[in-house]
């Protein structure tokens, strides 16, 4: 299992200083959150970038439905070629009360579900380069020759993760296109998705059926996020360990609820447990 670490916020120079951090002391991912409006995701990883040489980077997680992908495939491309080659694209949906309907975002279910599907299609088809052109509900896009960057560093492509809620089908269906699974449960009793991370037991239910359903040969990930006790490595272990034994390949270590730079700076200290 390989263990990231989720920036809860900060300045980008913040950022690079503790992802600096986290690479010394063994942590294999450093991430962060793409806010509506706020600091910038992109330059806070590049930032972390130039301050890294092994640490995977990327974003946890980037609601592309209200998102222009040509440009965030442009942003990833570019980080990818900074980095050589450690960016992973995590996207999902997005919570709609960070600030989408204060700036006029799309905030109904369905169609932001439309956007995330030709969104995540586009930004791969860029990223294989041109010609290409796309005709879908949403966006039309015509091939260009016009001043091309250069493509991803990481073949096939620059690894997606996906967020899946379990079980719902299309939900499901949309991760099995892509390189890595965000595990949700949706809560058939209220009729959306349980706050609490998933059980180990459902992480295997999960997998088995990724296993069972993906056609593509090309490595998959399963990430679970939640909270550690940092000061208890042994402890630490114990909770990761069944997760681990079940077929999740990351945990995100996220301090969402931090009370300020120290504490997040203390537990990055802390480093990942060791299974």
């Amino acid at each position: 299992m390989k263990f990231g670490f989720v920036f809860p916020g900060g300045d980008a120079r913040t950022a690079a200083d503790y992802a600096r951090e986290a690479e010394s002391v063994g942590w294999d991912g450093f991430f962060v959150w793409e806010p509506v409006w706020g600091v910038d995701a992109w330059i806070s990883l590049a930032a972390a970038a130039m301050q890294t040489s092994r640490i995977r980077l990327g974003t946890m997680i980037s609601p592309i439905a209200r998102m222009r992908p040509w440009k965030l495939a442009s942003e990833t491309a570019t980080l990818d070629n900074l980095s050589a080659g450690r960016v992973i694209l995590a996207a999902g949906l997005g919570a709609v009360d960070t600030g989408f309907q204060a700036f006029g975002e799309v905030t109904d279910r369905r169609t932001r579900a439309e956007l995330l599907d030709e969104g995540l299609e586009i930004i791969n088809g860029l990223w294989r380069g041109q010609p290409y052109n796309f005709h879908g509900k949403h966006y039309q896009i015509r091939e260009t020759d016009f001043a091309l960057p250069p493509p991803p560093v990481q073949k096939p492509r620059i690894p997606i993760w996906v967020v899946g809620a379990w079980f719902k089908p299309k939900s499901m269906r949309r991760v099995l296109k892509y390189d890595g699974l965000l595990a949700s449960i949706f809560d058939e009793k209220v009729k959306q998705v349980r706050m609490s991370r998933p059980s180990p037991e459902e992480i295997a239910q999960m997998r088995e059926w990724i296993q069972t359903n993906r056609s593509l040969t090309t490595p998959f990930d399963i990430v679970v996020e939640g909270q550690l006790p940092g000061a208890d490595s042994a402890k630490a272990a114990q909770i990761v360990s069944p997760y681990a034994a079940s077929g999740a390949t990351w945990w995100m270590e996220s301090l969402w609820d931090a009370k300020g730079p120290d504490e997040v700076l203390r537990r990055v200290r802390q480093g990942p447990p060791r299974i």
